[in-house]
């Protein structure tokens, strides 16, 4: 299903709207510091009023059935607001997981309750190392005699999104034939979770254990690198939209600052050195939002320039975020520094996203693979 650009605007203006009214800065900071690092009211409101958990997944399995662009623009608007909800690890992550495992039962089973907005989920892939690449992986999955579909999970992963107040968890585990998805309770006996400190209080992450952990097979056996290589496409693609967002909410506060504070009987948005840094995080955001699009138009269209593409953008977005959450605390001067200005917490989302698939040395070393080199 598609929609004309004025419909992507009527989206984008309720999104906004929305998150204006329940994702204030007051709330974000209340949010960042409490367990559950989200407000269950609001997701709830954003679940029944706007279907956004909805959006993007099959309406055979009660979705409605868009895709990744439209789902691109509630990224940007929670980007730029940085919105706290467990929103990309269930519907970018453990969602696009499961389609992509083509295990309809698995499908059937789980996705209906997070189109509703009922089900919370998360992918679990990283270790200690955190690495996403699935030959990285040593948790381990043995079957339990149960019949086929019986199995339990032994391991550790870190770095997992939302993964202390999850209700399902995908895990990446190594079988006899190589890395498999597998689907685990939240309440399953054997699994324990702890939350991470990290860089970023306003994405939640967590170190999860498995001690023989029940569990379920999703997909095919030994298919966790296929699944995985096209997961971490979209979620790539969902991410840099994010990061777009967000680097153009600092561009937008520099600017209204630049306007708005006067230094030598002067606006600071006069001097040349402003004016420059300012024009700079333009030409980054701009690139930005043009590559997350592009990507997303590509992936709807099932197109072969997909992979690369997504490479493309998820490199982009993050050097674009990155350098307007830097300038805008330059900007901003000695108050960007303060724990008291929201500076800080997009330069926090900025680096964490940048860093959340690998890093810079691994998505490029991605988007060389992607283009054969």
């Amino acid at each position: 299903m598609t929609v004309d650009e004025s419909e992507l605007r009527e989206l984008r203006s309720s999104v906004r709207e929305f998150l204006e009214a329940k994702s204030p800065e007051e709330a974000v900071r209340k949010l960042m510091e409490s367990e559950p690092r989200f407000d269950p009211a609001v997701c709830s409101q954003a679940a029944d009023q706007l279907r956004l958990p909805g959006l993007a997944i099959p309406e055979e399995y009660g979705g409605d059935g868009f895709g990744l662009v439209e789902l691109g623009v509630v990224q940007e608007e929670m980007g730029r607001a940085l919105f706290c909800a467990p929103f990309f690890a269930t519907v970018l992550l453990a969602a696009q997981a499961l389609l992509a495992s083509g295990d309809r039962d698995a499908c059937a089973r789980h996705l209906p309750g997070i189109a509703a907005g009922r089900t919370t989920a998360t992918l679990a892939v990283a270790e200690d190392h955190g690495s996403w690449d699935p030959a990285m992986v040593s948790a381990r999955a043995v079957p339990d005699g149960d019949g086929d579909s019986g199995w339990t999970v032994s391991g550790r992963k870190c770095f997992v999104v939302d993964g202390t107040t999850a209700d399902l968890i995908l895990v990446v585990a190594r079988t006899v034939a190589g890395p498999t998805l597998f689907a685990v309770d939240r309440d399953a006996t054997g699994l324990a979770a702890e939350p991470m400190q990290t860089l970023d209080p306003t994405r939640a992450m967590a170190r999860l254990t498995f001690d023989a952990a029940p569990a379920t097979r999703v997909g095919a056996e030994g298919a966790g690198g296929r699944i995985m290589a096209k997961v971490l496409d979209i979620a790539s693609v969902g991410l840099a939209a994010e990061q777009a967002g967000g680097a153009r909410r600092c561009l937008e506060t520099s600017a209204d600052y630049a306007r708005v504070r006067h230094q030598f009987g002067r606006p600071i948005g006069s001097f040349q050195a402003v004016k420059h840094k300012c024009a700079d995080m333009l030409v980054q955001v701009e690139l930005a939002e043009a590559s997350s699009r592009e990507a997303a138009r590509l992936a709807d269209e099932d197109s072969p320039d997909f992979p690369v593409a997504a490479a493309v953008a998820h490199a982009c977005c993050s050097r674009a975020y990155m350098v307007a959450a830097m300038e805008n605390i330059q900007v901003h001067g000695g108050i960007g520094f303060t724990w008291e200005h929201p500076a800080h917490l997009y330069f926090r989302r900025a680096k964490s996203s940048q860093l959340l698939f690998g890093g810079p040395a691994v998505y490029h070393e991605r988007l060389l693979d992607r283009l054969g080199i």
